[in-house]
């Protein structure tokens, strides 16, 4: 998919910001994504991996807010990673009426609560206060179409990978995008559970 190929809304933006083509990663794993695959996608730092999942739930979501429950979920490492990367949705989303929050451990949780009540559609979420919240009936999962996962080495490192593994089973029929510098045999774990059938590309 080239960038001729996504919602002008989001081709306005890419223009503004001076991007001429989609980068080797973003070329393979794009397509993919927007046509309703499950994807691993692995490549350095640099390759365009953040990027290709801005682009990727923005164009999922067609650009629209809608409901209150998110639709788009996006698993990072901290809340350092979470700032960031909703720093980089911040510029993409801002032509849109897209709400985007984030959720860490070190907000108090009643004040992520209230937030998510009125309602988001992209959540960018560690994943044990995503877990925290849902198992407090604070966080609707029924509307989520799509889970990414940023830098998934994390999942590993954090001993997460359970929490994630109860996550999707708590999500009705979902596209999944995991996102790593380098696949990982452990991520294998995910195609056996959740990620079906799914696509793998590396640069």
């Amino acid at each position: 998919m080239s960038f001729k190929k996504i919602l002008p809304v989001l081709k306005e933006t890419i223009d503004h910001l001076g991007f001429e083509t989609t980068t080797p990663l973003q070329k393979k794993v794009l397509p993919a994504i927007k046509s309703g695959a499950n994807v691993f996608g692995t490549g350095p730092e640099g390759s365009g991996k953040s990027t290709a999942i801005i682009l990727s739930v923005i164009q999922k979501l067609k650009g629209e807010a809608f409901g209150d429950g998110p639709r788009a979920i996006i698993l990072v490492k901290d809340k350092a990673e979470a700032l960031s990367l909703k720093e980089k949705f911040d510029v993409f989303t801002k032509p849109t009426d897209l709400r985007v929050y984030c959720i860490y451990d070190e907000l108090k949780i009643d004040v992520q609560r209230e937030d998510i009540y009125i309602g988001t559609d992209i959540l960018i979420a560690t994943v044990k206060r995503l877990n925290k919240l849902y198992f407090l009936n604070s966080i609707h999962l029924a509307d989520v179409q799509l889970i990414c996962i940023e830098d998934a080495q994390f999942l590993i490192r954090q001993k997460t990978y359970n929490d994630v593994l109860r996550l999707s089973e708590s999500v009705n029929k979902c596209q999944y995008a995991v996102f790593a510098d380098e696949f990982d045999s452990r991520l294998e774990r995910f195609e056996n559970s959740f990620m079906f059938n799914a696509y793998r590309y590396k640069v």
